[in-house]
């Protein structure tokens, strides 16, 4: 695991697309992991920036979101699929049939989860994977206590989580109380390369567990201490409690 601390978001964000537009760069037909949520947002205003300005070319990318909340349909505003669409595909030329989104409104959800699996193997897996870090440790939605052995499946999202997922909507009762997302499993063996972004004081505490504390499924984060190509950006508001902040990883 690497971690790279830098000064705030902003950079985060600029240093983050920058990963993502060199591997692109270098392999066209990447196959990209993204998550949703406040963290990767500026990751994606960058990579609007890198495609109108620097010509980034997203028509051959093919991509897979972590997660979608249960019971909202693609078009609803509050859903994952619209917030990419919003935030990322609108803007950019990828291609709508290459970004793979879990449908959270399908009346076979075990279905959909076995075939999401089956998707990220076809295309050969997933070349770099974008993860946030919740408050609590959750990746994706899988929250304390997710087995890690499980793959993509329908979990019952912690309060704590819906509670900070509550800005998004116009009432926090309106959040989901339920989410379709890729399991534990499916990141650690089908990621040839994750990406984990962390901002601001809110996730300092999981973040330290993460990197130097047990792995255990009471913080699902620290599994990643198990993933052979890990690499951690965090701005110093996160890393606040990690010991030698600018040096190489060593808790």
């Amino acid at each position: 695991m690497k971690l790279q601390i830098v000064d705030c978001y902003q950079t985060l964000s600029r240093q983050a697309a920058a990963i993502v537009a060199g591997l692109i760069r270098r392999k066209r037909q990447a196959v990209l992991g993204l998550a949703t949520g406040g963290t990767p947002m500026g990751l994606y205003q960058e990579l609007i920036r890198l495609h109108r300005e620097e010509q980034l070319d997203f028509v051959d990318v093919t991509t897979f979101n972590l997660d979608e909340y249960v019971g909202l349909t693609p078009d609803d505003p509050n859903s994952y699929r619209s917030f990419m669409q919003q935030h990322l595909f609108s803007q950019i030329n990828i291609r709508a049939e290459r970004t793979y989104i879990p449908c959270g409104d399908a009346s076979d959800l075990s279905l959909v989860c076995r075939r999401y699996e089956e998707l990220i193997r076809q295309a050969g897996g997933i070349d770099l994977q974008i993860l946030g870090i919740g408050a609590n440790g959750h990746i994706g939605f899988n929250e304390p206590g997710a087995d890690p052995g499980e793959g993509t499946r329908v979990v019952r999202l912690a309060a704590h989580t819906r509670q900070a997922n509550a800005r998004f909507f116009a009432r926090p009762t309106e959040v989901p109380h339920q989410a379709v997302t890729m399991g534990i499993r499916t990141i650690m063996q089908n990621s040839r390369k994750i990406l984990l972004l962390a901002s601001g004081e809110a996730k300092a505490e999981a973040l330290y567990r993460m990197v130097c504390g047990k792995v255990e499924n009471g913080l699902p984060a620290s599994y990643l201490q198990l993933h052979p190509n890990v690499t951690v950006l965090a701005d110093r508001a996160a890393a606040k409690l990690l010991a030698d902040v600018g040096q190489p990883l060593g808790c």
